[in-house]
């Protein structure tokens, strides 16, 4: 079996585009990718940041606010729940800065909690309806007819 120059290429290209735009990890023996923050994907890389947290088990610093400080008067679970909640801050900011583009991160805040950088993002990519219709006006115009199945299958893809 032969791979023509072009087919090689396109393979090496799609290698490299999975490489540079996700970051996978392994969490209890299932697979874990999330998508690269682009700027024109916030939707999609929110949702994979949740669900990798959360599948990951650390995303309490993603769903409550940062804990008060401990104190000599703190019990035993206040330190569990506290040192519990330090782990899933770190892990979390690292997920979200390395499944950032370079260029994007400037701008966002680099000392806070992974609530606060999350709201930062969302206020700059915020996502409204115009982006999606414009998303979905793009891939139409794009489309077209390859020869493979009927112009009508074709006409319902669109």
């Amino acid at each position: 079996y032969t791979v023509s120059s072009d087919t090689f290429f396109t393979l090496i290209v799609l290698i490299l585009y999975i490489a540079y735009f996700t970051v996978t990890f392994s969490v209890n023996n299932n697979m874990v990718t999330i998508e690269v923050l682009t700027g024109s994907n916030f939707k999609k890389w929110k949702e994979d940041i949740e669900f990798a947290m959360e599948m990951a088990n650390v995303d309490l610093s993603l769903v409550t606010d940062k804990l008060g400080d401990l104190t000599v008067s703190s019990t035993d679970d206040e330190k569990l729940v506290h040192a519990a909640w330090m782990k899933s801050n770190r892990i979390c900011l690292l997920s979200m800065r390395r499944s950032i583009l370079d260029h994007l991160k400037s701008g966002l805040p680099t000392d806070c909690t992974t609530k606060e950088l999350m709201t930062a993002i969302s206020e700059r990519y915020r996502v409204s309806s115009n982006a999606d219709i414009g998303s979905l006006l793009q891939v139409l115009f794009n489309m077209k007819y390859d020869g493979n199945g009927g112009v009508r299958d074709y006409v319902i893809r669109m």
